[in-house]
């Protein structure tokens, strides 16, 4: 049953092997220094970047309500704006497989995180709402190409250790997106109270991520796996000189991804998981913060959401990878999920502890979405194509849902009607999640 996904764990026991061209020679002096480095650093590159993938959204979740009253946001205009990083990430993350067959995966992701940093740096002090948007829109933009980018890294510079790297980053993801919620509040009230500083500081981790992709954008160190395949490609052509590692690309057809179920399945399931996750992320400290619970405590409730997909992050893609089928986690999710509303619509203060691990359990959809990007196609082609469509597709599904949240929040005069449409959207995310799980691949339906 568990088939060769089952020897994962065995495999994962032996380091990654780095087939650089200063290294392709292992009878070279320093030859196993070099391969190591590059692994390390490529490693501390995709880290450093999943880190840097949700702050600039949960960090505005914590000050939401202070950046409404400095700019003078409505209800629905704050439902825009929690809507932007999906719309965002549908606009651009479409865009990033071309990108990345044109420039390289390094570079594309190196100026992601730069755009990220130049994003959260400007739009707290942008002024208006327009400016706000704009720089956040920068920074969303740089977060898609790398959410899209981050799957096809995984299968193509360690594909025999899908599960074990999309758990990494995904637990480096979901430590980000908590840390950011945490201290976003206190380190605001440490910095003097000014909202804008607490949302700019962030700049400076996303200036972090930029540097390990430098070499790799530069040219100057090729990934893992890169330089064997660059020269089986001169080996075919009898002789011609190999391209740049960062271009070098297995030449395969255009999949048809409108006619696969798995990958329309796959895509509604991650649109709609997104639209709980960027609800959860924008809304949720709101709610406890209406009632009743300080802003200190709701930033950390909101935390405790977000952390609870670290170390889930790294258990759920190991597990998924060895089962044949990913239906039960989906529903096993999606249950957790649905108590979490429960208790929100009950008790949102009384039990707001339980609410938000219960959440945060079911937030871990977006880990197991990932992993099954990378099932659902043999190639690392592929799975640049599922990705994209899957993302974008997804991103472009859950736009309305934190919109459609503000309108019936300002509307409605609380939060029991949200709370319903929440709820409500739980249950076909379990039903195609649970299509989604199917052992099959895209490349086989797709070229029905």
């Amino acid at each position: 049953m568990m088939g060769p996904m089952a020897r994962e764990e065995t495999r994962t026991m032996t380091p990654p092997t780095v087939r650089s061209p200063a290294a392709h020679d292992a009878g070279k002096p320093g030859g196993a220094f070099t391969r190591a480095w590059t692994t390390r650093l490529l490693v501390l590159g995709i880290v450093l970047s999943a880190l840097n993938l949700r702050p600039a959204i949960t960090s505005l979740g914590a000050l939401l309500e202070e950046v409404r009253d400095g700019l003078g946001m409505s209800g629905s205009v704050a439902g825009l704006l929690t809507s932007v990083p999906p719309l965002c990430f549908a606009v651009f993350g479409v865009m990033a497989p071309r990108l990345a067959r044109r420039f390289g995966a390094g570079t594309v992701v190196c100026a992601g995180m730069a755009a990220i940093a130049t994003g959260l740096l400007v739009r707290p002090y942008a002024g208006g709402t327009a400016g706000f948007l704009a720089g956040s829109a920068l920074a969303l933009m740089g977060i898609a190409v790398s959410n899209v980018l981050m799957p096809v890294i995984v299968k193509h510079w360690f594909p025999d250790r899908v599960g074990s790297m999309t758990g990494l980053y995904s637990m480096a993801l979901a430590l980000g997106t908590a840390l950011a919620a945490a201290v976003t509040v206190p380190l605001t009230a440490t910095l003097g109270g000014s909202w804008q500083t607490g949302l700019a500081l962030w700049s400076g981790l996303a200036v972090a991520a930029v540097l390990p992709w430098l070499p790799f954008a530069r040219g100057r160190v090729t990934p893992p796996g890169a330089g064997e395949k660059t020269a089986e490609a001169a080996t075919r052509t009898q002789g011609s000189a190999p391209a740049s590692t960062e271009h070098a690309r297995v030449a395969a057809p255009r999949l048809r991804m409108f006619r696969s179920r798995t990958a329309w399945a796959l895509a509604v399931f991650f649109g709609l998981q997104a639209t709980a996750a960027y609800i959860t992320m924008g809304w949720m400290a709101q709610i406890f913060r209406d009632a009743g619970v300080p802003a200190g405590t709701a930033g950390l409730l909101l935390a405790v959401t977000m952390v609870m997909g670290v170390p889930l992050a790294f258990v759920i893609p190991r597990l998924a990878t060895r089962l044949p089928h990913q239906g039960p986690i989906v529903l096993a999710l999606g249950v957790c999920g649905l108590a979490g509303y429960a208790g929100l619509y009950l008790a949102p203060a009384a039990g707001a502890w339980a609410w938000a691990v219960l959440l945060g359990v079911a937030n871990c959809a977006f880990p197991l979405a990932l992993t099954m990007v990378g099932m659902r196609a043999r190639t690392g082609p592929g799975v640049a194509q599922l990705s994209a469509f899957a993302q974008s597709t997804g991103y472009l599904i859950s736009i309305p849902g934190p919109l459609l949240v503000g309108v019936l929040y300002q509307h409605s005069g609380g939060w029991g009607v949200p709370i319903a449409l929440m709820s409500a959207l739980m249950i076909p995310q379990m039903v195609v999640g649970f299509l989604a799980g199917r052992d099959r691949t895209v490349e086989d339906e797709a070229a029905r």
